[in-house]
């Protein structure tokens, strides 16, 4: 290469464009040739050397602010710097990959919202034959639940899950699905929600799927009367019937707040 390259020659060898070799002479990266007797810039051996490195460790994702200071180091600093970038390389993989999931996860729709556990639960919701609407409003009540009441959502799942374990209330849940379309004024609303706050007071652990979320939600109670308003603004004989069962559990001395 004696008597150099011009720069449109430069940049095909590193690999880069004639405007990428510019901006390197801009930020310093690569000096500048002096021009020869025809008013051309020929690059050497030297610069060509140096477009390759700062080319290399651009694409190996240094940023370019880096590279000057990483190529003038001597070799131990050198090998640190390489360490540093590397260790932010795999922060912004990691990040990637679960950005990457996310989207996966979005093409699932609200799911992307719940946790694994959580999704384990409504699938267990469609084996005990809750229909579908029912399971679609108790989904958006969980997402609800977590975003609100985040602290204190795995402790509703533990409750949840115990519950699906008892035969007597899981039939009174579906009933209570049942009672969605009926009539504010529905004699059935009152004979449930009396069989509803007797089962709860006769199993005293069932009453912390209502408590739960209620002491993790003590500092705000607007947050804990937004999750159970929610169900109750898909159908008025559900607001009548929760507002029945709390009166009746109050009555029974549970501390279940007003809202």
């Amino acid at each position: 290469m004696s008597g150099g390259v011009t720069i449109g020659q430069a940049a095909a060898f590193a690999g880069v464009t004639v405007k990428t070799v510019r901006h390197y002479h801009k930020l310093g990266l690569v000096d500048e040739p002096r021009r020869d007797v025809s008013g051309y810039r020929r690059y050497g051996s030297g610069e060509l050397l140096r477009l390759v490195r700062v080319r290399a460790l651009a694409e190996a994702g240094v940023p370019l602010a880096e590279i000057g200071p990483m190529l003038d180091a001597d070799a131990v600093q050198f090998t640190t710097a390489l360490a540093d970038v590397e260790l932010r390389l795999n922060e912004r993989i990691a990040d990637l990959v679960a950005r990457r999931e996310m989207l996966h996860r979005l093409a699932d729709g609200d799911q992307v919202l719940l946790p694994d556990r959580a999704l384990a639960l409504l699938e267990r919701a469609d084996a005990f034959g809750f229909p579908p609407d029912i399971v679609a409003i108790a989904r958006e009540g969980l997402v609800l639940a977590r975003a609100l009441v985040p602290d204190g959502f795995d402790d509703y799942l533990d409750q949840v899950e115990h519950a699906l374990g008892d035969s007597r209330f899981i039939a009174l849940v579906k009933r209570q699905g049942e009672a969605a379309s009926w009539e504010p004024g529905d004699p059935r609303i009152e004979e449930l929600a009396t069989a509803m706050a007797d089962h709860f007071l006769a199993n005293p652990a069932l009453l912390k799927i209502i408590t739960s979320l209620q002491i993790q939600a003590d500092d705000d109670t607007a947050r804990y009367g937004m999750i159970r308003s929610y169900g109750d603004d898909q159908s008025p004989a559900w607001a009548r019937l929760s507002a029945l069962i709390e009166m009746r559990l109050r009555t029974a001395g549970v501390p279940i707040p007003r809202q």
